[in-house]
């Protein structure tokens, strides 16, 4: 890759520069950037100026499936592009999806309109694991995390898992999920209970990482593990410490598109108040090791 390749931050992220104005992303390296982002982690493409349309187009060359999450607002020009713009709060560490059996493998954002604050943040879950004390790691091995969906909708389910329109069709997909129970309540709705380890293996170099949903439960107020237990005290406040430490954040500019591995990086963001800001998202499966 001739490009000019810069550290993001104090960890192993990385930024990759255009070499002129006119370069365009399309024509970057597919084995080049695949391995940058195997050893990175998170890779910011900057002064490409990238669009929509070529976020989705060079995401396309490294995927083979999409996500659709239909909590966010799609974009009606690009299929399996939202905007991450609902709200103006903040948001805490999570890894995409990963409340749910369907994790997608990379995470993609691209910024059209940046503004002051709403930097995204995020956080090395190999590193964070590393740094972790042997008690809570032990708690951790020992207790799975739970996150639960009364009463869902079969239409709105569908949107999240594909699982046809009828309620034989929705249990022929869910019985293919790992960790994943269900009841189909006397009204025709769903209940969800998914369990799974806060820990997880990465998809490149089968590491264990510290990459889950916990953080957004926990700031809830909500239980968190499989026996119905919340989060010790002691143990969050070393989570929490950890995550103050390995903060890494991406202050936007126009045209910016970034990649997360999504089996090891949690992202976030600061909050914002400007609501002119503008980032879209897509999230896929890669079809490449």
């Amino acid at each position: 890759m001739n490009s000019k390749i810069e550290s993001l931050g104090i960890g192993t992220g990385k930024t990759v520069y255009s070499n002129n104005d006119c370069e365009d992303i399309l024509c970057l390296s597919e084995a080049e950037t695949l391995d940058l982002f195997k050893s990175s982690g998170v890779v910011l493409f900057r002064d490409f100026r990238v669009t929509v349309t070529q976020m989705k187009a060079f995401s396309e060359k490294f995927s083979c499936s999409y996500l659709k999450d239909p909590t966010k607002k799609s974009v009606d020009s690009v299929d399996f592009v939202t905007s991450v713009d609902n709200g103006m709060y903040a948001l805490p560490p999570h890894a995409e999806h990963s409340c749910v059996p369907i994790r997608p493998d990379v995470v993609w954002f691209c910024c059209k309109t940046p503004v002051e604050g709403g930097e995204t943040l995020f956080w090395d879950g190999i590193q964070i694991w590393k740094e972790m004390s042997k008690q809570t790691k032990q708690l951790f091995d020992e207790k799975k995390l739970k996150f639960v969906f009364e009463n869902v909708p079969l239409e709105e389910l569908n949107k999240w898992f594909l699982c046809g329109e009828t309620i034989d069709e929705c249990k022929q997909v869910l019985n293919k999920f790992e960790g994943l129970n269900y009841q189909i309540n006397e009204d025709s709705t769903i209940s969800l209970k998914y369990i799974c380890s806060a820990v997880v293996k990465t998809k490149y170099g089968n590491q264990d990482a510290f990459a889950n949903y916990l953080w957004v439960n926990h700031t809830r107020g909500e239980e968190i593990f499989e026996d119905g237990s919340k989060l010790p005290d002691e143990v969050a406040d070393e989570i929490q410490k950890l995550y103050d430490k390995y903060t890494e954040e991406i202050s936007w500019q126009a045209g910016d598109l970034v990649m997360i591995d999504n089996s090891r990086v949690m992202h976030g963001r600061r909050e914002f108040k400007d609501n002119q800001r503008q980032i879209f998202v897509t999230i896929s499966n890669l079809n490449l090791e």
